[in-house]
């Protein structure tokens, strides 16, 4: 099939949830937008992908994208009634704070040490992390284990259910007028007289502008419109567990307990740029960190485990771009597909509407920055 520029405003390389937050945010805006998604077989994120709404620890020197992420948490609650309003799907999406524990007296002083110099990287750092003791700690999860000395907790923390939020992008976008391309593998992108050919494995389509949100492979897309992305993606593993009455009302940076009663655990990093097999040793670390975390998960059955890549950033912070020698050509590449979808899809869409990145606003995530840690 061909697409003209004529028929598609914005097309959208990479259907994660990246794609979707940024391809929604556009097409709200009357933007006609055509998402180019791999399929099913493509290597997601999303698969990786532990669902929270994470603030505390974020921007560790880097201060700017602290301030961005301070600034999507803030703006969910209206971004998921958004969601809602439009699809009629709730997207679980609760803020009621969250705890990165500590299962040593030396791991608590460690996270102590680090919340000290995130606070201390500027006089207007955005958020607060209280570090707890294990009485404040367990005053808020009655339910953990004897191991648990304490922790941190930040307020502007949560979780959603991710694949809900997917399915409620989609919807949205499709509402208004959006359209969804599966098996459309993007094979090579031209600048030709003021519009980009992109060429797919069903096809060429035609568009006024091009957003390349193909996570990892956003690195080998980059320079086909004069843009880089420079990226070092990560393996995670995660577990999901049977229901279970609720007893974990506060998300936990390495275990939360979902809207359907399961419990997720996901607590690893790994090298690895396929998601094939999973590191049983690793598995069993996180098991084991988990009950000790919370003593009654070693009653529940694991029902399913798998593996992902992460999208990862050479320096782990977002990269947002636009080429100058392809006008119109964006680069849209983050590792928190989830806790930045807000921001995408409120914040970065009118930005690519309008043809313009907002330097004040995003400036700090261009890909030049590499540039300027080489020459320092």
């Amino acid at each position: 099939m061909t697409l003209s520029s004529k028929e598609c405003d914005v097309a959208i390389v990479g259907g994660g949830l990246v794609g979707a937050a940024v391809g929604y945010g556009l097409a709200r805006l009357r933007q006609r937008v055509v998402l180019l998604d791999e399929g099913d077989a493509d290597i997601r994120a999303s698969r990786a992908n532990f669902a929270l709404v994470w603030v505390q620890g974020k921007g560790f020197g880097y201060t700017p994208y602290a301030h961005w992420t301070a600034r999507s948490s803030n703006s969910w609650i209206e971004f998921a009634a958004l969601l809602c309003d439009e699809t009629g799907l709730d997207v679980a999406f609760q803020r009621p704070g969250g705890f990165h524990l500590a299962l040593s007296e030396e791991e608590l002083a460690r996270r102590a040490a680090y919340i000290d110099q995130l606070h201390s990287q500027s006089p207007e750092f955005p958020y607060r992390v209280e570090i707890l003791d294990r009485s404040q700690v367990a005053a808020m999860l009655p339910d953990i284990g004897p191991d648990v000395v304490g922790g941190s907790y930040c307020a502007l923390d949560g979780h959603c259910n991710s694949l809900k939020l997917y399915r409620a992008l989609l919807k949205a976008a499709a509402k208004h007028g959006g359209k969804y391309l599966a098996s459309h593998r993007v094979e090579k992108i031209a600048y030709e007289n003021h519009e980009f050919r992109i060429s797919t494995s069903a096809g060429e389509i035609h568009a006024e502008k091009v957003v390349l949100a193909a996570g990892n492979a956003t690195m080998h897309l980059a320079p086909m419109v004069g843009l880089e992305a420079p990226m070092q993606p990560e393996r995670g593993q995660i577990m999901v567990t049977e229901r279970v009455t609720p007893f974990l009302n506060y998300p936990v940076v390495t275990i939360r307990q979902t809207d359907e009663g399961t419990v997720m655990i996901g607590d690893s990093k790994e090298e690895g740029t396929t998601p094939d097999g999973l590191n049983l040793s690793i598995s069993a670390v996180m098991a084991s960190r988990a009950i000790r975390m919370f003593p009654l998960l070693g009653r529940l059955n694991v029902v399913r485990m798998w593996a992902g890549v992460r999208v990862m950033t050479a320096d782990g912070f977002p990269i947002y771009d636009q080429s100058e020698t392809c006008p119109g050509a964006f680069v849209a590449c983050c590792h928190s597909g989830v806790t930045l979808a807000a921001n995408h899809a409120l914040t970065l869409a009118p930005m690519i509407a309008a043809g313009r990145l907002d330097a004040e606003v995003v400036g700090a995530f261009s890909a030049r920055r590499f540039h300027v840690s080489k020459a320092a």
